[in-house]
């Protein structure tokens, strides 16, 4: 590890389920140590120098998954889950201000740095729903309602199911990225967050999929 001539190295924090990356912080290898010992961060405060961890006040811990080191071995990145907003501000990540042409931050608040394209899209969505466009398929399906959208996601699947079964790669990659869109406008349409189902999976990361047959009259 290569820390600066303060004895710190910069931590990188990342939700471990969108990849949001939550904030920035320093740790010298007292707060690593702890880190690792207590799988919660920690970090160096500068300002007052001292160990401290993230959340001891606030109750907005993050449980530490995974740590990695750049190669340079001068940066440390932790996905952890976070417990709550990470920012003091309440916000769920820190990074919520887009930077001007000038070099400034804008001033308005916005999410768009969390997650990756599945979340912008489905940002898009949630927007055309709120305030529908008359040339937009987003608001012209929404507005026709479940079973049309629906019916788009099953023929959306059928036509992954012949591309794979047609051995054509462009096109399972195409017909995916369709069958992608339509289920996250069925997501939007039933107010269905994309972290709810990143969490639903985190439930069963590491854990077999198959579950256990219940026994007919309960017998062993």
């Amino acid at each position: 590890m290569t820390f600066d001539g303060q004895g710190l190295i910069p931590a990188v924090i990342q939700d471990w389920l969108d990849g949001t990356v939550l904030m920035v912080g320093y740790m010298n290898q007292g707060a690593i140590s702890k880190t690792l010992e207590t799988k919660s961060v920690h970090f160096w405060s500068r300002s007052r120098q001292k160990l401290w961890e993230k959340g001891e006040t606030s109750g907005h811990f993050l449980r530490v998954k995974d740590l990695f080191v750049d190669c340079d071995r001068d940066t440390i990145l932790v996905k952890a889950e976070p417990v709550g907003p990470t920012c003091h501000t309440g916000e769920r990540a820190c990074f919520f201000s887009r930077m001007t042409e000038l070099g400034q931050a804008d001033g308005e608040t916005t999410q768009d740095a969390g997650g990756g394209i599945l979340e912008r899209i489905y940002q898009t969505i949630l927007a055309r729903k709120a305030a529908p466009q008359s040339d937009s398929y987003v608001s012209k399906m929404l507005q026709g309602g479940a079973d049309r959208i629906l019916k788009k996601v099953a023929e959306e699947a059928g036509e992954v199911i012949i591309a794979a079964k047609n051995q054509k790669r462009d096109e399972i990659i195409y017909e995916t990225a369709d069958l992608l869109f339509h289920t996250l406008l069925v997501l939007g349409y039933h107010d269905v967050t994309l972290n709810e189902v990143y969490r639903e999976l985190g439930t069963r990361f590491g854990k077999s999929g198959i579950r256990p047959t219940p026994v007919e009259g309960g017998r062993g």
